[in-house]
């Protein structure tokens, strides 16, 4: 699950101050229990500051994986939720990237869509591991594709 929501409750369970997700949501605890872009510069902000380095120097610790992200379209999102051979298809995709990568799969908050997103240290695996996945939730679903 995505939102501010999914990740404030995350945050309480691991009691962490720091929290976010891809679409740019930080939420700082200590300073509310939402994402607040002006916070979340102003702390950027700090860090410059106080490490003295550019933004462009700081940016170097953090290493990009090739992700590929695929839209399923679907009648009923919810289906996915108690499916028996996509959980398998998901666990086998996680053995499969183990620490070196990421898959995640839900349903769209906005649309008829399964979203299928994977990271890996190469473009080609991300997209095999992605395709298998997504190949699962059509089989399993009523697509309108």
């Amino acid at each position: 699950d995505v939102g501010d929501k999914y990740v404030l409750d995350r945050m309480i369970e691991e009691n962490a101050n720091l929290g976010g997700e891809q679409s740019g949501h930080i939420i700082f605890l200590d300073h509310g229990p939402a994402g607040d872009g002006l916070i979340t510069a102003l702390k950027l902000l700090q860090v410059i500051q106080e490490s003295g380095k550019p933004l462009s120097e700081l940016s170097k610790i953090m290493e990009r994986l090739p992700q590929v992200l695929i839209n399923v379209g679907v009648k009923n999102k919810k289906l996915f939720r108690d499916n028996k051979r996509l959980e398998e298809a998901i666990k086998e995709a996680e053995v499969e990237l183990g620490s070196e990568g990421r898959i995640l799969v839900r349903p769209s908050g906005t649309e008829h869509l399964i979203r299928v997103m994977t990271e890996s240290q190469t473009l080609d695996h991300a997209k095999q591991i992605a395709n298998s996945v997504a190949d699962v939730v059509r089989e399993e679903s009523l697509c309108v594709e």
